[in-house]
């Protein structure tokens, strides 16, 4: 009877469902890595890399010989023919009506000098690779940084339900003391009533705040290509105060050290550079061309009562040569492309010097934005703090009915809109500080 059973309970165990695995917690660090690896535009942006790799190799090759052979087998038909004839190159040593005609040939042909535009076409791709990498060091940039603000936006949001629920639970207590009170004749049905709304409104703070957390999820959610139905969670690092009161660095400072280390910036002047190769190959569709050429060649006949072995090798030639092709008249197209690749380079300086003016404006925002909610925190803390003393003065005092419905509800308000400012003022200046640095020097505190 002990194996039946057994075999029943491994049945049911295999049928049972497994225990679902906790919820993976996502910290920053956690997110940006899986952000470069499977955001959508970044492997878009991989694959225009490889693009440009390859055209590169291409020009490379170009700077070497190229080497080709060719074959043609025709089969020709003659129904008049003469004996004797040999219109056709042929000697012929009889009269064939159906007759076969072979050719073999190797050629190759090297570009000995173009006004070096092969090499400068090199350097050009080169440069295109290069810049394809540029774009790709921008837009991860651009994602971490959108990432940090959802990041700071759930935290502070996170932190802002646990603010409404501890209000929340005082709203409950001062109505169930209001309840005592109504019994005992202390307090009249329409001030509970205005506690009822009180704990009511928290309630309502507490749906609000957990619904902004779910919505800034989403979007980092989609930020990161996640599809899935599975429960987003996110670590809670540390912040502290102090985190909050750093050194703001000068704006100076972060936008010199920006201007060294942004990728917008250096895709820009890759851009000059790139123009400054196109002048060069442009100006060059006026220089000559030199080239070598050389080939070898032979072919066969079924008019020819030779093997055909021997046939290759008496109608085998070989020739080389040296070729020189000097432009006269090109119906402007030296001039217009000259001309388009040096407009194309004064589009481009302008387009750096324009990113510089917006990188200088972003981390203006920053330092103004950083600098702004730091003394707001300052003053927060200072409000919460009063804030709260008088809340606890006047919550003993309503217990004692020394102070009305009124008062208690408008310390109450008070308090938590401080706490809210503090916490808001807070993490704003968190993040602002993050984004001086990441600006600064590429790093986010993970």
């Amino acid at each position: 009877m002990r194996k039946p059973l057994a075999t029943l309970l491994l049945g049911i165990a295999l049928l049972a469902p497994a225990s679902e695995a906790p919820a993976r917690d996502w910290s920053l660090q956690d997110c940006i890595n899986y952000a470069l690896q499977n955001n959508i535009s970044l492997q878009k942006q991989r694959i225009q890399k490889l693009s440009a790799n390859e055209d590169l190799l291409q020009a490379r090759a170009a700077l070497l010989p190229n080497l080709s052979f060719s074959t043609s087998q025709n089969f020709n038909y003659t129904p008049w023919i003469e004996s004797g004839i040999s219109g056709d190159g042929y000697s012929r040593s009889g009269v064939d009506k159906f007759y076969y005609n072979g050719t073999y040939g190797l050629s190759g042909n090297w570009t000995l000098w173009n006004g070096n535009r092969n090499h400068n076409t090199v350097k050009f791709n080169k440069l295109a690779e290069e810049k394809a990498a540029i774009d790709s060091a921008t837009t991860a940039n651009n994602i971490q940084e959108q990432i940090a603000q959802l990041y700071i936006q759930i935290l502070y949001s996170m932190e802002a339900i646990k603010v409404n629920k501890e209000s929340f639970e005082s709203s409950v207590q001062n109505e169930d003391r209001g309840k005592e009170m109504v019994k005992i004749g202390k307090m009249s049905k329409a001030d509970l009533a205005q506690l009822t709304a009180q704990r009511a409104q928290d309630e309502y703070n507490i749906v609000s705040a957990g619904s902004a957390v779910k919505n800034y999820k989403r979007q980092l959610k989609q930020l990161l290509q996640i599809t899935d139905e599975e429960e987003f969670n996110i670590t809670t690092p540390e912040t502290s105060d102090d985190m909050a009161l750093q050194e703001i660095p000068s704006l100076n400072y972060v936008y010199t050290a920006a201007l060294d280390y942004r990728p917008e910036l250096k895709g820009y002047q890759n851009l000059i550079d790139q123009s400054n190769l196109q002048i060069k190959i442009a100006k060059a569709q006026g220089m000559p061309t030199v080239s070598a050429n050389a080939g070898v060649s032979t072919s066969t006949t079924s008019m020819n009562k030779l093997d055909w072995s021997r046939q290759l090798k008496s109608n085998i030639s070989a020739g080389v040569g040296i070729s020189v092709s000097i432009p006269i008249f090109d119906n402007r197209s030296k001039r217009t492309a000259v001309n388009k690749a040096i407009l194309q380079r004064e589009s481009s300086m302008l387009d750096l010097k324009n990113e510089q003016t917006t990188l200088y404006s972003s981390i203006e925002n920053y330092w103004l934005q950083a600098v702004t909610n730091q003394n707001q925190f300052k003053a927060a803390k200072v409000s919460t703090e009063s804030a709260q003393t008088s809340y606890d003065l006047l919550s003993e005092q309503f217990r004692l009915g020394l102070k009305n419905i009124v008062e208690l509800r408008t310390g109450k308000d008070n308090l938590l809109k401080a706490r809210q400012n503090e916490l808001q003022s807070k993490y704003l200046t968190i993040l602002n500080l993050d984004m001086l640095r990441f600006y600064q020097d590429g790093s986010l505190k993970k």
